[in-house]
């Protein structure tokens, strides 16, 4: 979510993915995929800066969780068997989709 201020004062957030155009008319206009309207008091140049922003740290935060997450437990349905040192391993089936 992005973090913008309306015309009148008050800041709300929204999520950048839903905007289908951004104008500047010279009041930036955010124009969302359902057509509603938004007039924000930011800057197109800002508007855009922030939305890259957003999505930066999302790229980011995915790096970081790859390296400081444990893993995760097994899942209670998973079944078990033995590797060759006779210790039982937990094996997971993966659905990846058809």
């Amino acid at each position: 979510m992005i973090v913008l201020t309306r015309l009148n004062g008050p800041t709300f957030a929204l999520n950048p993915d839903l905007i289908e155009r951004a104008e500047s008319t010279p009041d930036t206009v955010l124009t969302l995929i359902d057509g509603s309207k938004y007039l924000v008091a930011e800057p197109l140049a800002e508007v855009i800066a922030r939305i890259r922003w957003f999505r930066a740290s999302l790229i980011a935060a995915a790096g970081v969780f790859d390296t400081v997450l444990p893993e995760p437990a097994p899942h209670p349905s998973s079944s078990a068997s033995e590797n060759l040192d006779g210790a039982t391993l937990n094996i997971v089936p993966i659905n990846r989709g058809s």
